[in-house]
Order: structure tokens, then C-alpha cells, then sequence
């Protein structure tokens, strides 16, 4: 990832668009996003009905591109992340749309089975000769178009005039074609055209139902990203200057303000711990399994749990700046940026619909005029239907009995049963699912585009500290010499060590604070550059030194052979070593390391298992990164010290030349090598400049977080790749069966509402495809 892709989603943002049907929608949009002259880039999701928005330069507007979307037929906005709230309202909005689908569903049903009861009338098995009229059947047809029908025409013709169809233009056609022909045939029946009154009826039925089992899988596609938003309350308890404490909405609350937390209280905003010590569970962001102590000092993210005792927060983030508001945002452009894979889906469902209301013209006229010509014995194969001579038809082999009447029905089965919704939402759904999964784990993939290159990646690199090891220096053994105990020493140590920033220095500090060791005030301290310090403490004769081995010994302490041969037997473990001394007299060392991610070995031994290949590269000394990679099973080969940040760049760029490299690293030095990676994964615990250059964060401190989110991205890109054979191997073997490729050899017609029965259960196939890939 290049720096000029970093500012591109600095300078994005993201639309919610509405009225988007299929493929072809997508491409009208993007079509008019990317033909604005300050937008350098736009990429629209069917399945969220969002357009990410990538601009040229920052702090543009896009008032005239949503006015001109919202008259194309795509009522615009532009996403607020100010409030949580808002993800809320858009999850109400959702369920509005889905009772609406599910309200018309319902009337078209009922006319469904009325107009069923009507061939049992006219099959004579009840009596109720009123349904079994053809006039009966055309009001039925009317009030099907006008009613239930209403918002599919009104969108297709719509999109017809603008020329930009979609499928709902398909469908249209479709419906219309059945309508008029046969209103005509009702009007003056010397034109000898049969009635296809039933045929809008159930072509809208079995639309709708699709519709609506459609609308129901996609908002489940949704669910991992909407109990993200739900983790944020909508209140919190706010402390008054005189210690009242108020219940307030998190909107009102301001950086600075305190506010309670009682045991079980989920945390409203990102705030700081002033008061109080609790146990904090942070899985519902991070997938971290054990909670973290929280006391005074300690920062906590929105959306953790409080678990054990009430706590006294202070505000430090706010709305769209907290922890959980950036994890839903980055999750969203996630969702919003396409695979490339979708490429070539996207180019056919931008001419999909000309194509099929082509072809739909073309069968229309080859049956009418050449078909029924070249094989009369078709329109012999069956002399039954309702549309021509009002018997109990079977919609599986329906024929008619006049070329235009044969002609009418192939080219109406052409226009319903194509699917142009398939191949719009065949990698969305799958890049909606699983960008949504990785987040409910702490796996942060930053789109589409990213998930597919993390399933196609053939070698990784890793950074040393902060990313194989926790990156905080520990006190993992000591040596103490005569009659000094260790913790005479260490409390000498850390008091002398007490105001140093040096990390062995907080290695000693944090080892004392641990045995609960009280540190004493120092009278007077000098620092000596590269060396250690040196000072006295109050109620103490004598000078301490805390340093290296070498310095403590050009000091003139008392060195012999004893000291020596255990001074060597420490660097043989690759491991910083501090002496400390009283006067004239050693004391000890204290050996000190980076201790190794828990999970590191297990994770290792899972990417080498999969066959990647892995390398380690680290600006430390030999000693300890050719130490780490033995514990790890790297080879020398593998293995690289004492790099800069240039030479872990030019050493991945060589790397390419064997196929495609990730790079996880969490530091500063590691941002230049993470942005050049063909995938940069970044450590949750790392700098913001790290996360920033990663396509791929992984929120905590669990490693093992690496082998899983590429398994899922391989799990995902399969799943793509079936829904998009699905959706073109379903166009390819439905279009020429419904132009009647099979009537001449086996008198087999594929009926207009069959037809569209298959088209949504072409949709509703892919979708659930996408489903599935949450039980892996």
C-alpha cells in the first residue's frame, strides 16, 4: 500500500444511497460518482446500500452529486458518525423496509391464490363462476400492477427513461408486456392473441417473495457490525461539581467531564481512570478472552465491560473519535471498498440489462416469425392454457397455441428470469460477512480489496519486538553474589532507577512494584550516558551503581573469576544484563529480556503448517533476534538484525520478487516497510502511524489473531468465487432455456412466473452462500 493510498482514506467518505435493486444499479451510481470532477475514486456496496467516496482533495462537497443520485432514482446522504445512534436509526430504517416488503408481500400472495382459484373454477372443481371470468382476472392484474407492483414499475420505467435499466426494468417489461397484450386481446378478440391476465399476478407474487427472503438475508449480512454499535450505551452517569450524580445522554458529554461506572456498566465514551480498580472485559473489541485491571491512570475503550467495582472515568473521546465509533467506521469503508475479483461482474452487469431486453426482442421475433416456422410441432405439444383458451394450465410445461401467443410467453421468460441481482451481490455479501465476523474478533480488514490479497499471500515477515514479543522488557532471572539477597538488590536498584525513562530502567521499577517492594528516596543521582547511574539514597552509607557489566567493572569494583564465569554464562542467553553495586562490592545482575507472546509459537507453527513462507527482521543485536528466531524455528537464512527502517524496506522489495509479502510490525520504524507490503498487518497494541500504514489491524495482543484472519480471507475469496460462478453459470444455462432452446426436442417451455420464482431464488442462493461462511 502506497502513501497516496493512505491519503486517499484520509480524504474519503461514505454515502448512504438508497433505491439500489441489482448490478446495474451499482454501476448507474458509480457512473455518476466518478464522473464528478473533484472525485478521484468511488466504490458502491449493493448489500449495505453504501458508496465509499474517495476525493481528490480534502474538504469537498457533495451536494450537487446528491442532488443529481436523488433524481437518478437513489436518494443520497452523507453517513454521520457523530452518534452511534445513528447506526441504530439506520438498523430501524432496515426493518421498516423490511416490514413494507413484507406488507406487500402479503397483498400479492393474497392475489395470488385468488387468481388460483379461478382455474379451479374453471377446472370445475368449485363453483364460484365470478373468479373463473376473464374480466375478473384482468381487475385482478390491474389492482396487482397498481397495488404491490406500484414501486417495481414506477423504479423501472423510471430507469428506462434515464437509460439506465435496472432489473426492476426487466421486470417491468415483463409485466407490462403480459398486461397490454392481453388487455388488447380482452378488448377486440379478432386479434386472436391469448390472455396472459395470471401472468403479472404470479410474476409479481414470486418477485416479492424473493424481494422480501432477499431484504431478510441482508440484514443478517449486517448483524456483526450492528452488535458492534450496540456495545455503546445511549446514557451515562455524569459526576456534578458537588458530586451529584446525573443520568445524561452520551451526546452531551464533554472531554474533561467525569462520569460513574457501576459493576456491569458497559463503557459510553473513551475515558481515563481516576478513581477506583475494577477488571475490564475487553473481548467484545479486541477478542482478548481475560479482562484487563483497570486503576488510576489507565485508559479504556468505549464498549468494554465494566466487571467487578465502581470506577471513576474521566472523557477523553468523544462521539466519532472513540474506540468503538473507529472500529465501526473502518469496518464500513471496509465493506464499501470492492474485491478486484467483482471486476469483471460489474462490467457485465453494466450492460447485463441491454443485453437481456436484446435478446428478449430478438426471441420475440424468432418464434413469431422463424421458430414456429422451422418446427410447427411446437405449438402442438400442448393445447391447454389459460392464456388462450381459459383451462387448468401447468406452469412447468406451458405452451401456447399461437406463434405471437408462444412468442409473447418465450420473450416474457427471458426478460423475468434473468438476474442481474446475482452477480451484484456476489462478492459484496461475501466481503459484508466477513469484514463483519473479523471485527467481532478484533480483525480490522480495511476492504475488499484487502481481504482478497491476504487469501493470495505467499510469504510474511515479522517484526521482533512488539510483535513476536510483547514488546516490554522484563526482569526474567537473577544472580546475586555473597551474602546480597534479591531483594535488597532490587529495591536498591529501583530506587536509584526511579525517575529513568530507560526501559531496563522500568523493567526493574515494574519488578519491584510487583513484589510490592517500597522504594526509597534518592538524595542525589548521576546518569552516565550509555553506561548506567549512579547515586545515594537516603538512610545509606555508600555510592550504588546500576549499570552495565563492563562499566560497574572499569569502576574499580571487586572482580573475580566467580563474577566472570556467571557474567559469561548470562550472555550465552542473549539477555540485557544490569549489575548493580554498594561501594566497592557486586551485588548481582539482573537479567532482563523481552519475553515472547504467549501465542507465538502456536501461530508460527500454524502459518508454516499452511505453507507460507516467514522470515524475521529487527533493528536489535544478533545475540538476541538469532536467539529469539532459534526458539521460533527460523533459519539463519531467515533471519535479519540490527536493520534500519531503509533495509527492511529494500529486503521486501526483493522479497516480491518470490511472490507476495505481508508485513506485521507495530512501531514506528515499521510504517515504511508495512505501507510498501503487498498487505501490512499492524499489532492493535502498536503506534497509531503503524496502524495507519496496515491494510489489516489486529486489535489486541493475541498473535494467533494472524493465522485465523487469513484462513477467514481464504474461506471468503472460495465463498466469491462460488457465488460468482452461481450467478454467471445461472444467467448462462436460464437464458437460453427460457428463449426455448429446449422446446424443439423436448416440447419443454420455461413459464414467465417460473421463471421468476428461479430469478429470486438465484439471488436469495448467493446471499445465503454468504451466510454460511459465519459458522467457519
Amino acid at each position: 500500500m502506497s502513501n497516496k493510498k493512505i491519503a486517499q482514506r484520509k480524504n474519503s467518505i461514505l454515502l448512504d444511497v438508497d433505491g439500489m435493486k441489482c448490478g446495474s444499479c451499482v454501476q448507474a451510481v458509480e457512473k455518476i460518482l466518478k464522473n464528478h470532477p473533484s472525485i478521484n475514486n468511488a466504490s458502491v456496496n449493493l448489500v449495505t446500500k453504501t458508496a465509499l467516496v474517495e476525493f481528490k482533495e480534502p474538504n469537498n462537497s457533495l451536494s450537487d452529486v446528491i442532488k443529481t443520485l436523488t433524481s437518478k432514482g437513489f436518494p443520497s446522504q452523507e453517513r454521520d458518525y457523530q452518534s452511534i445512534s445513528n447506526n441504530i436509526e439506520l438498523d430501524t430504517n432496515e426493518n421498516q423496509n423490511l416490514w413494507n416488503k413484507w406488507r406487500q408481500l402479503i397483498i400479492a400472495t393474497s392475489l395470488l391464490i385468488v387468481s388460483g382459484m379461478g382455474h379451479l373454477v374453471e377446472g370445475q372443481q368449485i363453483a364460484f363462476p365470478l373468479i373463473g371470468t376473464l374480466p375478473f382476472h384482468a381487475a385482478l392484474a390491474t389492482f396487482a400492477l397498481l397495488g404491490p407492483g406500484q414501486s417495481i414499475l414506477k423504479a423501472g420505467l423510471k430507469s428506462a427513461i434515464l437509460f439506465a435499466p435496472t432489473m426492476d426494468t426487466l421486470v417491468s417489461l415483463g409485466v407490462l408486456s403480459a398486461y397490454f397484450a392481453s388487455i388488447i386481446a380482452l378488448i377486440w378478440p379478432k386479434v386472436g392473441w391469448p390472455c396472459f391476465f395470471n401472468e403479472p399476478v404470479m410474476l409479481l407474487g414470486f418477485v416479492l417473495l424473493g424481494r422480501f427472503l432477499e431484504e431478510r438475508a441482508r440484514v443478517n449480512t449486517g448483524t456483526a457490525l450492528k452488535e458492534l454499535a450496540k456495545l455503546q450505551p445511549d446514557t451515562a452517569n455524569l459526576i456534578l461539581e458537588n458530586n451529584e450524580i446525573r443520568e445524561i445522554r452520551i451526546g452531551a458529554l464533554r472531554q474533561g467531564e467525569k462520569i460513574q461506572l457501576l459493576a456491569g456498566d458497559r463503557i459510553p465514551v473513551d475515558g481515563l481512570v481516576i478513581k477506583g480498580n475494577s477488571a475490564i472485559d475487553i473481548s467484545s473489541l479486541t477478542g482478548e478472552s481475560l479482562p484487563i485491571e483497570a486503576s488510576p491512570g489507565v485508559e479504556l475503550p468505549s464498549g468494554s465491560l465494566n466487571l467487578e467495582s465502581t470506577i471513576t472515568l474521566e472523557v477523553q473521546k468523544i462521539g466519532s473519535e472513540t474506540a468503538i465509533a473507529k472500529i465501526i467506521s473502518m469496518v464500513e469503508e471496509a465493506q464499501a471498498r470492492k474485491a478486484p475479483i467483482q471486476g469483471l461482474a460489474d462490467k457485465v452487469a453494466g450492460i447485463f440489462c441491454y443485453g437481456v431486453t436484446t435478446f428478449a426482442l430478438l426471441t420475440f421475433l424468432f418464434w413469431w416469425k422463424i421458430g414456429t416456422k422451422i418446427w410447427p410441432e411446437v405449438l402442438e405439444v400442448s393445447n391447454q392454457g389459460f392464456m388462450q383458451s381459459h383451462h387448468l394450465h401447468d406452469h412447468f410445461m406451458n405452451t401456447a397455441q399461437t406463434p405471437i401467443g408462444l412468442s409473447f410467453q418465450l420473450s416474457i421468460a427471458v426478460l423475468v428470469v434473468a438476474c442481474p441481482c446475482a452477480l451484484g451481490l456476489a462478492t459484496p455479501t461475501v466481503i459484508t460477512v466477513a469484514s463483519g465476523e473479523a471485527a467481532k474478533r478484533g480483525w480490522l480488514f480495511k476492504g475488499g480489496d484487502v481481504i482478497e490479497m491476504a487469501s493470495k499471500i505467499s510469504q510474511i515477515i515479522f517484526d521482533k519486538t512488539g510483535t513476536l514479543t510483547i514488546g516490554r522488557p522484563l526482569v526474567v532471572g537473577c544472580w546475586e553474589y555473597q551474602e546480597s539477597t534479591r531483594n535488597v538488590m532490587l529495591r536498591l536498584a529501583a530506587s536509584i532507577e526511579q525517575d529513568s525513562r530507560h526501559p531496563l530502567a522500568q523493567a526493574i521499577i515494574q519488578e519491584a512494584n510487583k513484589k510490592e517492594i517500597k522504594l526509597q528516596k534518592v538524595s542525589s543521582s548521576t546518569t552516565y550516558a550509555g553506561k548506567g547511574i549512579a547515586g545515594k539514597i537516603d538512610n545509606l552509607e555508600g555510592l550504588i551503581r546500576v549499570g552495565t557489566p563492563e562499566w560497574i567493572k572499569s569502576e574499580g569494583i571487586e572482580w573475580n573469576a566467580i563474577i566472570e564465569n556467571n557474567l559469561n554464562l548470562s550472555k550465552r542467553k542473549a539477555q540485557s544484563i544490569v549489575a548493580v553495586a554498594l561501594e566497592n562490592k557486586l551485588l548481582g545482575f539482573f537479567l532482563i529480556d523481552d519475553q515472547v507472546r504467549k501465542d507465538a509459537f502456536v501461530s508460527i507453527n500454524k502459518l508454516r503448517s499452511r505453507g507460507f513462507s516467514l522470515s524475521l527482521f529487527s533493528g536489535d543485536r544478533d545475540a538476541a533476534v538469532l536467539s529469539l528466531g532459534e526458539k521460533l524455528g527460523f533459519s539463519e537464512e531467515q533471519i535479519e538484525w540490527q536493520m534500519l527502517p531503509s533495509d527492511k524496506l529494500n529486503k521486501l522489495n526483493l522479497l516480491k520478487n518470490n511472490g507476495l509479502v505481508a508485513m506485521i510490525g507495530d512501531g514506528i520504524n515499521d510504517a515504511p516497510a508495512l505501507a510498501a507490503a503487498d498487505l501490512g498487518v499492524a499489532i492493535g497494541t502498536g503506534t497509531q502511524i503503524a496502524q495507519d500504514s496496515a491494510d489489516l489491524v489486529l486489535l489486541g495482543e493475541n498473535l494467533e489473531a494472524l493465522p485465523n484472519a487469513l484462513q477467514l480471507s481464504t474461506q471468503a475469496m472460495l465463498k466469491i468465487k462460488q457465488n460468482l460462478a452461481w450467478a454467471f453459470g445461472y444467467n448462462l444455462i436460464a437464458l437460453p432455456i427460457a428463449a426455448g432452446s429446449l422446446l424443439p426436442s423436448s416440447g419443454l417451455i420455461l413459464s414467465p412466473p417460473l421463471a421468476a420464482l428461479l430469478m429470486a431464488l438465484s439471488s436469495i442462493s448467493v446471499v445465503f452462500n454468504a451466510l454460511s461462511l459465519k459458522s467457519k
